[in-house]
This record gives C-alpha cells, structure tokens and sequence, in this order.
C-alpha cells in the first residue's frame, strides 16, 4: 500500500531513486505520515513507464567489494512525464496536500544564464515557459506555485537536491527571475504570494555515487529479489544528506538512520554551506580531474583511474593543495578521515561508475567547482596546477586540439558547449583555453590561463603521465 502523496519530485533520476528515496524510505518506516513521492520525469518515458509496469517497485542495488545486497525502497505514489502530462503534474504541483516540491535534474536542468547567474531568458525551453508551456524545471516549478498562488495559497516547500553551491538560494533566484518575466497580472500574483513568505528553499548538499544501470544490474536485481526488474539502480554503499531545515509544511523524519543503521539519518544543520564546499571541492572537483585524465589514458572506470600511480597523484594533490585550502571545514568532520574514505569510495571496482559518466556536462559542473578556488589561490600570489590541469584535461576531452583523438572514452562524454568549444580548437591554445574559461565564468588572471594552455600542451603531445609530473612540478627534473 502506498503512503498519501506529499512530495512531488522533479527528476526520474538514478540518483534521486537511490537517494531521496531511500532516505524517505528510512523516515517513514520511522515515522508514518502523508510523504509519499510522486516522481516527474521531465521528457523521458522509459523509467516512469517501466515504473508504473512494476507497481512502482524497483531495486536499489548496494554495490561494494565485498559483494552486493538490495532493498526496495517503495515510496513512490505515481510516475508522471511531464512532456507527456502537463496538466496532471501542474494539478499535483497545485495540491494542497502536495507539501515538498523536490528536484533532480543535474546542473544543467536549471537553465542558469552562465553571465548572470540567473534565469537564461534566451533559452528555448524558457521562452517556451514563459508563453504558457510547462518543460523546463525551473518553469513547472513557477508555474505550479503561481496555480498555488492563485488558489488556496497552501504554504510549500521547494527543495533542490542537485549539486549547485546553495542549490536552495539559487533555485529561489531563478524561479523569481523566471516570475518576473511573466505578464504583469501573472508576475505579480506570484510575486506578491513569494514575497509574503508561503514558499521556502532550503539548501541541501546530496552524496552518494550512483552509476548508470547496465545489464549486469539488472542481472543481480533478480538474482538478489527474484524478481526480474527493468530499472533498478546501482550504489555505492555511501549515503549522505545535509539541509537546512527550513520547510514550510512539514516534512519527513529524515533524521531517521533506516534498514538497522544501514541507512544514515541525514543532518540538519545551518552550516549547509560548509558540507557543500566540502563536497562540491573535494569530492566532485577531485572526480573531475579523475574522469579527464583517466579518460584521456583509456580507462573507462573510475576506479581504475584512480589506480594509476600518476592520477592516484594528481588528484591527490588536486584535492590536498588546490581544493582543501579553500574551504572551512564543519565543526565535527574530520576532514582527514573524510579525504581517505573518498580514495575509498572512488577505488571501489565492483561499482563500475564510468569516466565518461562523471566527466560528461564539465562546462556545467566545472563552471561550480574551478572559478572560486582558483582566485583564492590567486590572490594570494599561488599557482592551482592542479585545478588548471583540470580545466586542461576537460578541453582535451571534450574539444580537443587539432589532430589529437582523445580516445573513445573521452569522446562518449555529454557536453553542451562541444560544438562552441570546437570552434576555437583550431586555434592557438591561449584562445581555445581563453573560450573555456569564458564558459567556466570567466580567465581568474594572474597567469591561469596560460598554465592552463601549458598543461593542455603537454596532454596532447606527451600524455597523462607527463601532464601529471609537469602540474607537480616533477617533469623536468625526471
């Protein structure tokens, strides 16, 4: 039997569905009450439609070396595409009972204008919103409340799960930039119900590295449940959440550790900030740099990326020098502990997470992870090689130089600024690189960029290897 729908959540995901649902899963075991999900995917049917085929059950498959297990994280009250049924998800989007808006839609699914930081008002999908359609995110989400505004005016929670530096302030300046540039009658219902305080956006930071489904997951799906499964999800055995526990009607007991602890409880902090910096720095910059430079060396995992002695280094030192110096550490977490448990988790075979997985949408992720640490650095007269060398390895990926094949792995990843970046790959380094930064927010000056330009030269003509030794300042000397 499934719990009352009180969340309605944007994104089909792998990663929601290993996720927040595990962790809804866990908080209503605890603590009954009306929090069931219903799932939105944006355009895709194929998740929504298999889920609805299997009662909405699938399997989440913990993944580790010492072998699998799985559980069935049943939370999901329907499964609607948004593409596909407009009105019934703006109708939930509206419910009364509907208390959490939630979403997962990647960096990109935010449509973020890269010079402003706000809504892309030149985007299609936007322009297409604004004219009375509802595709993208950010404009179900304006659209729901506005239908919430104009009706019973129930308070509502807007929660981001994605990986954006305060992913909830950000999603509050996009949907008032999105509002604002609605017709007049329409901008100042909206307005007007947003500025009277009936919709919060907490922040959250989300952790857990979940790869894409392959056959071989499927496989053990039914060997560990018996029962055949067309979408379970992988995981590592790792689950995070931080929030601010900002919710305007209610919420889960998600504190709540599930499955006899297996599940940790999520924190509630108001230094949000802190574990985001912290993971979007030193886990997600540091898997960056693994997934280019592995890519670039032919590997497909990560894993195996991470086992080459001259990668294992440099994201080492990526993380150690360039990533940890810029944050501040929250009170309680040992960063120490914290740094070594991610070699584990990134060295973990079994999971299979692919290099062009997590390198795919660099312009996107990189854009979240390059710029602030950079101009620390620089400002206080040091060289990020490290960081640069990240930049370096993503163009060589994703846009490389003329006569240079980055290999399959590298030319499989997702990027929406390829055929931009293309466009300058012919040209002098300092120019490609110059229109890399530009996508990223901008050159940090002080000589990055040139760094940056040396770095990708020596990726292109002398390898992974010597890029590594030549960011540590060891390439000369051996």
């Amino acid at each position: 039997m499934h719990p009352p729908t009180g969340i309605v959540h944007i994104g089909l995901s792998n990663f929601h569905r290993a996720h927040q649902a595990v962790h809804t899963a866990a908080a209503l075991a605890a603590e009954p009450g009306p929090w069931g999900v219903l799932g939105v995917a944006p355009r895709s049917t194929a998740v929504a439609d298999a889920l609805v085929a299997q009662d909405l059950r699938y399997t989440v498959v913990e993944i580790s070396p010492d072998g699998e297990r799985a559980s069935v994280p049943a939370v999901h009250t329907g499964a609607l595409v948004a593409a596909r049924d407009p009105e019934p998800v703006l109708a939930a989007l509206a419910a009364p009972d509907t208390r959490i808006v939630s979403l997962t839609v990647t960096e990109g699914g935010y449509t973020i204008d890269p010079r402003t930081g706000g809504i892309d008002l030149d985007d299609p999908g936007v322009r297409a919103d604004l004219a009375g359609a509802s595709g993208t995110a950010i404009g179900l989400v304006a659209r729901g409340l506005l239908r919430r505004a104009r009706g019973h005016g129930a308070p509502v929670t807007v929660l981001s799960c994605d990986n954006l530096l305060a992913n909830g302030e950000v999603t509050q300046r996009l949907v008032r930039g999105f509002a604002a540039a609605l017709p007049a009658a329409e901008r100042d219902d909206l307005l007007g119900w947003l500025d009277a305080g009936a919709v919060t956006f907490p922040n959250s930071m989300v952790d857990r590295i979940v790869p894409a489904t392959t056959d071989a997951t499927r496989a053990a799906a039914a060997r560990l449940t018996g029962v055949p499964d067309a979408v379970p999800v992988p995981a590592e055995p790792f689950s995070m959440w931080v929030l601010q526990d900002a919710f305007a009607a209610g919420r889960p007991a998600w504190e709540a550790p599930g499955d006899r602890g297996r599940v940790p409880g999520a924190v509630f902090t108001d230094d949000v900030a802190g574990y985001e910096l912290l993971k979007l720095r030193l886990l997600n910059g540091t898997h960056s740099l693994l997934a280019y430079l592995g890519a670039l060396a032919g590997e497909d995992l990560i894993a195996d990326s991470a086992a080459r002695p001259s990668i294992r280094a440099a994201a080492a030192r990526v993380l150690h020098d360039d990533y940890r110096p810029t944050v501040r550490v929250p009170d309680g977490v040992d960063v120490d502990d914290y740094a070594a448990r991610l070699f584990t988790r990134w060295s973990n075979v079994a999971l299979g997470h692919r290099t062009r997985q997590v390198g795919s949408d660099g312009s996107l992720k990189l854009a979240q992870r390059i710029p602030g640490p950079a101009a620390e650095h620089l400002a206080s007269g040091t060289m990020p090689h490290h960081l640069a060398l990240t930049v370096a390895g993503w163009l060589a990926c994703v846009a490389p130089p003329a006569g240079f094949d980055p290999g399959p792995h590298a030319a499989a990843m997702a990027e929406p600024a390829r055929d931009r970046l293309a466009a300058t790959a012919a040209g002098p380094a300092d120019g490609h690189v110059r229109a890399g930064l530009d996508l990223l927010g901008g050159d940090p000056g002080g000589g990055f960029a040139a760094r940056t330009a040396e770095l990708l030269d020596v990726l292109v003509r002398h390898g992974v290897d010597a890029a590594a030794a030549e960011a540590a300042g060891e390439r000369r000397a051996a």
